[in-house]
């Protein structure tokens, strides 16, 4: 049984969709949930503390425990503050969870400067900073849990997605996944990533009630977060129940000799098997 009694975890953009099915099933499950939201809008403006609180509150009236956190993660002050804020008041940080993140429904050609460094800072940079904030405390610990969120959209190719930066944000996270896995595993921190696909305010196909639901989504971050993760550096795929594990592997191979020529590549690669 998952038991994250005496764990502290923290989660970004807990105070919705997500997030917040995240932080129920994480406090359920007996960890204390250091609940960040900024309360921001969609395209990252604005600043409403209340969602934060009220997800804490909950948590609380059903017997759980929360503290609330609402920094702005987009800037690298905010993120420093909020791993000082949540070390300061519970000594320790066993998982992070970055769930926090903004969506631009443009292509490359559409999108503004302006919206690439937005999503970047929060979907991106914010992972970066984060990371690199409760890294040494962790390392200190010798044992940490790092969830990160990438996205199909950062995966493999979508067509007509238009959605240019907010894929290369979460293509991003699959980077820093790797690395970090390969650095933490000596220190007892595992790193992965969720890549969750919901009907959140994000979302924009129509979906039917109790289809692609959040908190179908939340069992994988519990196993991610847990003492009993089985694995670093992997994806988990959570759609409405079903689960995939990603992970890049090679679709097939050859050995067309150190004098191959481009003709011979392009032979091979339009007729593998020829």
């Amino acid at each position: 049984m998952i038991d994250l009694a005496g764990q502290v975890v923290l989660v970004t953009g807990a105070g919705r969709g997500l997030g917040e099915s995240y932080a129920r099933l994480l406090a359920a499950r007996g960890a204390h949930v250091a609940v960040h939201d900024a309360g921001v809008d969609r395209d990252g403006s604005g600043n409403d503390p209340a969602h934060a609180h009220a997800v804490a509150g909950e948590i609380a009236d059903a017997g759980g425990r929360a503290s609330v956190h609402v920094q702005n993660l987009a800037t690298r002050h905010g993120c420093a503050e909020l791993i000082a804020e949540v070390l300061a008041e519970h000594g320790r940080i066993d998982a992070l969870v970055h769930n926090a993140g903004i969506v631009r429904y443009h292509g490359i050609g559409d999108a503004t400067a302006d919206e690439y460094d937005t999503t970047m800072a929060i979907n991106a940079h914010a992972a970066w900073w984060l990371c690199s904030a409760v890294w040494p405390l962790m390392r200190t610990q010798r044992y940490g849990r790092i969830v990160l969120t990438t996205s199909d959209f950062g995966l493999r190719t979508i067509d007509g997605a238009d959605v240019a930066a907010y894929s290369v944000s979460k293509a991003s996270q699959f980077g820093l996944m790797n690395a970090l896995a390969g650095e933490g595993r000596t220190h007892g921190i595992l790193v992965n990533a969720i890549c969750p696909v919901a009907a959140t305010r994000i979302f924009r196909r129509t979906v039917q009630p109790q289809e692609l639901t959040p908190a179908s989504v939340a069992p994988g971050v519990a196993v991610l977060v847990s003492r009993d993760c089985p694995f670093t550096g992997q994806v988990l795929r959570a759609a409405g129940g079903e689960w995939r594990i990603y992970q890049v592997t090679a679709v097939r191979q050859a050995d067309l000799g150190r004098d191959a020529s481009p003709e011979d590549l392009l032979a091979w690669a339009t007729h593998p098997t020829g």
